[in-house]
C-alpha cells in the first residue's frame, strides 16, 4: 500500500465518522515558542489550552513534521529521521478514550477491503500509563488479550511538547514483526521487533515548566478532555509496504535510489555508503518541505536549520563520489515528483525551490572546495603532534572564514578520529560577537555565502561611491546575484543583488539606511530598495528587475531617489546635533550608543545612568533649534586619526576607522568622524521636535525626534488637538494637565464606588437565599444564578456567605454560577456537616465546570471552576442537583 493510499485510506475513515479533514500546516510554526512544528497536534495547540473555539469538534489531518534534535543520528541508524508525516483524528472536548481507543483499533484491523489496513489482532500488542486502569478495560473490551496489554512509566507513555503545553497519559499500539526481528515478551522488551505503529494520547493536562521528558510541572487541567493521535505514516508504510525500515518505503526508497544511481553506488553493498544515502533522502525530503513552506538558508533559526540540512545531503554526496558534479537539482525534482502527489504546492512551486537548492550547492560546492583543504591541513597536523582534539580556532577558522558550521567539522573530525575543542570555539565565537555587530552583519550577507562577495571584489575591484557629490551617474553592471549565486543575467520579475563599478547609492551604515533609486541599462530596470556593503570596498544593490532583462556588462545610469535622500541627510545632521546637544546637558558621559535615520524622523541612542528629565530633553532641544536658526554651515575634511582626535572629533565606541577618517563639522557646535550624508547647513533642517526618551538596556537611552516638514507637521496636529481640548473641557491650553487629571481622579473614584454598590448588591440576596434553600435529603441546597458582570470575587464571597447562615449542625451546599465577562464561572461552597455527608466542592464544580464545557477543581469545603460555554449555566445547576442526589 503506497504511502499516498495509506493518507487517503486514514482521513476517509476518520471523515466517515464525523471528523473534519485538515489539510496540513506550515512547517513554520505560528506558536513563537517553536522553530518548526514538531508534532502533529502544533496547529491545533490553541484549541486544546482553550486560547481558540475550534471550528470542529473532531479533526482529522495529514500534518508535515520536522525534529531535529536527532538530526546527528540521521543515517546512523535505520529509526532516526528529521521530516516526517503525521496522521492524527483528535478530539476537541468531543470524545475521549471511550470511543478514541475503539477508533484505533478498527481502523488498524480492518480488512483492507473494509477500508482497514489488515494487521492480524493476534499481532497487536498495547501499552498504558501506569495507572490508567480505564484506558486498560477499555482495550480489554476491543479484544485485547489482558497478556498484550503493558503498563509503562512517564518516560514512555506520557506525551508533552517538550515546551509548556497540553499533555496527559498515552497508550501505544504496537506490531509483532516476528521472532527474526528480536526476542519475546512484548515491546517492555525489543521495540525493534514489536514496532509502535499508534500513540493514543489523552490530552487531559496543562503544563508549566518542563524539565525534561520526565520532571514538569502540572499547572491545572485542560479546558475539556480532548485526544490526540500521533500515527507515523512512514512507519506504518514500512509494515505495509513489508520493508525493513522507513528508508525503504516508496517516498524515501525513490529518493534514496536516485542517489545511489547517479553515485555509481548501490544501497546495502556497503554501511558508510549506506549512511550518506540515508542522510541524503532524508535531508532532502525535509529541505524541499522547508523551502516550499517559505524558508531559506540562512545563518540563524529555520534559515540555519534548512542550510545545515542541505549541506549535509552535499557534503554526502561528495563522499559517495560525485566530486564537482552537482546532484541536488536532480535529487530535488526526484523529491519533488515523490512528495507531489500528497503535496501538489511543491510541483507549483517546483521553479522556486529548485532556485533555492541550486544557489545553495552551488555556494557550498565553493565552501567545502576550500574548507575540506583547510581541514585536511589541521587534521594531518593535528595527527602529526600526536593529539587527538582538534583546536578550537582551527575550528572557529573554518566557521567565520569558510563558512563550515561546527556541526560539520564536528562530524568530519569524528570521521577523522578526532574531537574538536568546542569549548575553545564557544570562546572564540564569544569574542567575536561581543566585537562585531552580529545583527547588522547577518542582515548585509542576506542568504549569500560570504565568498561570493569576496571573488565579486576581487574581480571587479574596489566600488567607487560618488554619492557626496552626485546623485546620479553613469556606471557599469560588474556583477549579478540571484538567491546567493552570480549570475551573467537576470530576466524581469527577478530579485537580485547588483554590484556597480561606480555608485551614488549609499549604504547602509553609521546608522543612516540605505538609499533606495533605479539603475537603468538599455534594455531593462531595477528598482534598488536596499543597498548594504557586506565586505569593506564592495557595495551591493539589493532590488527587483522591474523590466526586462540586466547582464552583467551592461553600460548602466544608476540615480537614487533625490527626496528620500535629502531626507534622510536631514535626519543624520540632526542626529549629531543632538548627540552635541545631550553632551553639553549631561556631560561627555552620555556617548552615542546606536543611531538610526530615517526620512523625516531618527532616533539616538546614549548612555546614561537614569531616565533623563523632561526639562533636559526640553532644554536640549531648545538648544538645538537655536543652531538651525543660526543656519551653520556643515564641513567636511579628511585627516589622520590622530589629527581627528587633536581636534575633538567625537568617535563612535566599536566603530571600526581607517587611517584616513572623515569628519562633519556643523559650524563649531558639532564635530563627529562620520561616513555619511549631511545636508549644507543646519538652516535646511528647518525644525527638530524630541517626542521622548526610554529605557531599552541598562545604561542606555533612547531619544526618538522629527525633523524638518514631519516635525512641522506634529505640531500642527498637536495644536489643533489642545485646541479642541481646550473648547471641549473650557480651559486654557496651560490648565489643560491639571484639569485632565482631576476628571481621571474622579472616574477611578466613581468605578471604585460603582464596585461596592455592586459588590452590596451582590451579597445583599444572601439572606433571602439562606432561607429558600431546597431540602434534598436532609441537605440544606442553594443554586443561584448571579447578575450578569457579576465578579468571581464577588460570586465566591456571595457563595461563602450564605454557606456562613445555616447553622452548624445543618448540611449545607451552596453553588453560585455566573458569566463575569464571556466565560461562565462557578463557585461552590459545602459546610462542615455537609462534607460529613460525603459531599465536597471540588467534585460538585467538577460537575457544573464539565456542563459549562471546561474544568475546576479545588479543597472540599469551597472550590472555583469555568467554562467556554456561557449558555449553559441553567445546565450546570441542574446537573450539580443530581450529582447531589445521587451522592446522598
Amino acid at each position: 500500500m503506497e504511502s499516498a493510499e495509506i493518507v487517503r485510506r486514514f482521513l476517509r475513515f476518520f471523515e466517515e465518522r464525523g471528523h473534519t479533514v485538515v489539510p496540513s500546516a506550515s512547517l513554520v510554526a505560528e506558536d513563537p515558542t517553536l522553530l518548526l512544528v514538531n508534532a502533529g497536534m502544533v496547529p491545533f495547540k490553541p484549541y486544546f489550552l482553550g486560547q481558540q473555539k475550534p471550528p470542529y469538534k473532531r479533526a482529522a489531518s495529514a500534518q508535515k513534521v520536522i525534529r531535529t534534535l536527532d538530526i546527528d543520528e540521521v543515517g546512523k541508524t535505520t529509526r532516526h529521521a528529521s521530516f516526517f508525516q503525521m496522521l492524527g483524528n483528535f478530539s476537541f472536548g468531543d470524545y475521549f478514550k471511550e470511543q478514541a481507543i475503539p477508533f484505533a483499533w478498527e481502523l488498524l484491523t480492518n480488512p483492507v477491503a473494509a477500508g482497514g489496513f489488515g494487521f492480524p489482532e493476534e499481532k497487536m500488542w498495547v501499552t498504558v500509563y501506569l495507572d490508567d486502569d480505564e484506558a486498560i478495560e477499555i482495550w480489554k473490551r476491543a479484544g485485547v488479550p489482558a497478556e498484550r496489554i503493558q503498563r509503562r512509566d512517564l518516560a514512555d507513555n506520557y506525551w508533552h511538547m517538550g515546551v509548556p503545553g497540553p499533555g496527559g497519559p498515552c497508550s501505544e499500539i504496537y506490531f509483532d514483526r516476528g521472532p527474526e526481528y528480536g526476542r519475546e515478551g512484548g515491546p517492555v522488551a525489543d521495540e525493534t521487533r514489536y514496532l509502535e505503529v499508534w500513540n493514543n494520547v489523552f490530552m487531559q493536562y496543562t503544563l508549566g515548566t518542563v524539565r525534561s521528558k520526565i520532571d514538569f510541572d502540572v499547572v491545572g487541567e485542560l479546558p475539556a478532555k480532548s485526544v490526540d493521535t500521533g500515527m507515523g505514516l512512514e512507519r506504518m508504510a514500512a509494515i505495509l509496504q513489508g520493508v525493513d525500515n522507513i528508508y525503504e518505503i516508496d517516498t524515501t526508497y525513490k529518493i534514496l535510489s536516485r542517489a545511489a544511481e547517479l553515485t555509481g553506488t548501490r544501497y546495502g553493498a556497503d554501511g558508510r555508503n549506506d549512511v550518506s544515502l540515508r542522510v541524503i533522502a532524508d535531508h532532502l525530503r525535509a529541505g524541499v518541505m522547508l523551502v516550499g513552506d517559505g524558508v531559506l538558508p540562512s545563518n540563524e533559526g529555520r534559515g540555519y536549520v534548512l542550510r545545515r540540512m542541505l549541506r549535509r545531503a552535499i557534503r554526502n554526496l561528495r563522499l559517495l563520489g560525485s566530486g564537482e558534479e552537482r546532484y541536488m537539482h536532480e535529487l530535488t525534482a526526484t523529491t519533488i515528483g515523490t512528495m507531489g502527489e500528497q503535496y501538489h504546492d511543491l510541483i507549483a512551486d517546483a521553479a522556486q525551490i529548485h532556485g533555492v537548492i541550486d544557489a545553495e550547492e552551488a555556494s557550498f560546492l565553493g565552501t567545502l572546495r576550500t574548507g575540506t583543504t583547510i581541514f585536511d591541513t589541521a587534521v594531518s597536523a593535528t595527527k602529526k603532534a600526536g593529539a587527538r582534539v582538534l583546536a578550537g580556532d582551527k575550528a572557529f577558522q573554518l566557521h567565520d572564514t569558510y563558512g563550515f558550521p561546527i556541526d560539520l567539522t564536528l562530524e568530519m573530525a569524528a570521521e577523522q578520529g578526532l574531537q574538536v575543542d568546542e569549548e575553545g570555539f564557544k570562546r572564540l565565537m564569544a569574542e567575536q560577537k561581543a566585537n562585531a555587530k552580529a545583527d547588522a552583519k547577518a542582515k548585509k550577507t542576506g542568504n549569500a555565502d560570504i565568498s561570493v562577495f569576496g571573488e565579486l571584489l576581487e574581480k571587479a575591484g574596489k566600488v567607487e561611491f560618488l554619492g557626496y557629490d552626485h546623485l546620479t551617474t553613469d556606471t557599469e553592471i560588474a556583477g549579478i546575484i540571484v538567491d546567493g549565486s552570480p549570475v551573467p543575467v537576470a530576466g524581469a520579475g527577478t530579485t537580485v543583488e547588483v554590484v556597480l563599478l561606480r555608485t551614488p547609492f549609499y549604504a547602509e551604515g553609521g546608522g543612516q539606511l540605505a538609499d533606495q533609486g533605479v539603475i537603468k541599462v538599455e534594455n531593462g530596470e531595477i528598482e534598488v530598495v536596499d543597498v548594504q556593503s557586506p565586505i569593506a570596498g564592495l557595495v551591493v544593490h539589493r532590488g527587483k528587475v522591474t523590466s526586462g532583462e540586466v547582464t552583467v556588462g551592461d553600460a548602466a545610469h544608476a540615480a537614487i531617489d533625490i527626496d528620500r535622500r535629502r531626507s534622510i541627510s536631514r535626519s543624520h545632521t540632526a542626529t549629531h546635533l543632538v548627540h552635541r546637544g545631550f553632551r553639553n546637558a549631561l556631560g561627555e558621559t552620555a556617548a552615542q550608543a546606536g543611531s538610526e535615520n530615517s526620512p523625516g524622523r531618527f532616533r539616538f541612542d546614549f548612555t546614561s545612568a537614569g531616565a533623563v528629565p523632561v526639562s533636559v530633553l526640553r532644554d536640549v532641544e531648545d538648544e538645538v533649534n537655536a543652531t538651525l536658526i543660526d543656519d551653520l554651515k556643515v564641513n567636511v575634511l579628511h585627516t589622520s586619526q590622530a589629527e581627528a582626535r587633536k581636534m575633538g572629533a567625537l568617535a563612535l565606541f566599536g566603530e571600526k576607522y581607517g587611517d584616513v577618517v572623515r569628519i562633519v563639522e556643523v559650524g563649531d557646535y558639532s564635530r563627529e568622524l562620520c561616513g555619511g550624508t549631511h545636508v549644507a547647513s543646519s538652516g535646511q533642517l528647518g525644525l527638530i521636535k524630541v517626542l521622548g526618551e526610554s529605557s531599552i538596556g541598562a545604561g542606555v537611552r533612547r531619544v526618538e525626534a522629527l525633523v524638518g516638514l514631519d516635525a512641522f507637521r506634529h505640531l500642527a496636529r498637536e495644536s489643533v488637538l489642545v485646541s479642541q481640548l481646550s473648547g471641549a473641557l473650557k480651559a486654557r491650553p496651560e490648565e489643560l494637565p491639571e484639569r485632565v487629571d482631576g476628571i481621571v481622579t474622579r472616574l477611578r473614584n466613581a468605578e471604585k464606588e460603582l464596585e461596592k454598590l455592586r459588590s452590596a448588591q451582590v451579597l445583599a440576596v444572601a439572606g433571602e437565599l439562606a432561607s429558600g434553600a431546597s431540602d434534598i435529603q436532609g441537605v440544606s441546597v442553594v443554586t443561584h444564578r448571579a447578575p450578569a458582570g457579576t465578579t468571581p470575587d464577588d460570586l465566591r464571597k456571595l457563595a461563602l456567605d450564605v454557606r456562613g447562615r445555616f447553622p452548624g449542625d445543618r448540611a449545607a451546599v451552596v453553588v453560585v454560577a455566573g458569566v463575569p465577562s464571556d466565560r461562565p464561572v462557578v463557585v461552590a461552597a459545602v459546610n462542615e456537616a455537609g462534607r460529613d455527608r460525603g459531599l465536597k466542592a471540588g467534585r460538585l464544580v467538577g460537575v457544573a465546570a464539565k456542563a459549562l464545557g471546561g474544568g475546576g477543581g479545588g479543597k472540599d469545603d469551597v472550590a472555583q471552576g469555568g467554562g467556554t460555554n456561557a449558555g449553559a449555566v441553567d445546565d450546570a445547576l441542574r446537573a450539580v442537583i443530581e450529582a447531589i442526589n445521587s451522592s446522598l
